[in-house]
Parts: structure tokens; C-alpha cells; sequence
């Protein structure tokens, strides 16, 4: 079966702790015995997403990882930067606080890429469906966090208060 980025990903990650895979071509196959379709390209892609490194175990032998916290996990800024792109629809802020919008189902996409890339100026991120608080240290402010957002978005920011 097909599955979604979100949902392949995590299979990815349960076979990466559950088993020494040494190449993309053995998780591929690992994936296909759990009924999952994906080509070693989709597989590449995944593993330098999920920011997957190779590391040597005991015996010599090297073996893909993930780091164990997601905050050691680090996103490549052109995967925000389409992440952003793909899903962000609105940017408002007031305070300290941007709220950004997203299509329902990819608000935690959105957090998740702006908590692993440590973009400037943010505190933290907390998701719900179709929205994504961001929390902006006091300086720069929630303003200024939310200008750099929607300049990676492609989008104008909307006034303070999310007035247009």
C-alpha cells in the first residue's frame, strides 16, 4: 500500500529502532514486508528528512539512526522552507504570539519543522488541526517572527492582531 510522507516516516522510524538497517535498499525491503510501497529514492528523501545518520554499533557494522530527541533533529532549511511553503496559508501575530494557518490535518507538519529547524526567534510551537501557535522570544518579537515566516511562505504577514 501507498501511504502518506507523515505515516511512511513513522514506519521508517519504528523499523530504524527495531532493526539494523544498513542501506536504503534493506529498509525499502523491510517496508515492502510490512505491506509498504516506496522506491529507494522516496527512501532517501525520508531519511535525510527525519534527519537519520549513520552510525557504527558494536562489531564495526554501520547502521542507520535517528537521534533519540526530536529536538536533536535537525531540518534542513529547504525542507522548511517547502514545508512552509506547501502548507502555511496565513500568518497573524500579536505580541509575541504568530498564529499560523495550515489546511486541517497539517498544522503539526508546520510545528514540528519550525521546533526541529530552530528558526530565529522561536520559542516553541503547540499545533492543533489547522493552526499552529508559534511563540516568539521577547526580541525579536512576535512581529518580526512572523515577517521572516511569511517571507519563507511567499505570503504578506498580516498586521498585529491578524487584521489585514
Amino acid at each position: 500500500m501507498k501511504l502518506g510522507k507523515p505515516q511512511r516516516q513513522h514506519r521508517i522510524a519504528r523499523l530504524l529502532e527495531t532493526n539494523a538497517v544498513n542501506n536504503q535498499g534493506q529498509l525499502v525491503t523491510l517496508l515492502a514486508d510490512d505491506g509498504v510501497e516506496a522506491t529507494q529514492a522516496t527512501v532517501s528523501r525520508d531519511l535525510e528528512e527525519m534527519g537519520a545518520v549513520k552510525v557504527r554499533v558494536l562489531g564495526g557494522e554501520s547502521v542507520y539512526a535517528l537521534p533519540e530527541l526530536p529536538v536533536h533533529q535537525v531540518a534542513p532549511e529547504d525542507h522548511l522552507r517547502r514545508v512552509l511553503g506547501e502548507w502555511v496559508v496565513e500568518v497573524a501575530h500579536s505580541a509575541n504570539l504568530v498564529v499560523l494557518r495550515t489546511p486541517p490535518g497539517s498544522a503539526h507538519v508546520v510545528g514540528s519543522a519550525l521546533d526541529r529547524c530552530g528558526f530565529e526567534g522561536v520559542v516553541g510551537t503547540v499545533a492543533g488541526d489547522d493552526t499552529v501557535l508559534v511563540v516568539a522570544a521577547e526580541d525579536p518579537g512576535g512581529s518580526v517572527v512572523a515577517t521572516r515566516i511569511a517571507e519563507v511562505v511567499g505570503v504578506n504577514d498580516m498586521t498585529e492582531n491578524g487584521a489585514r
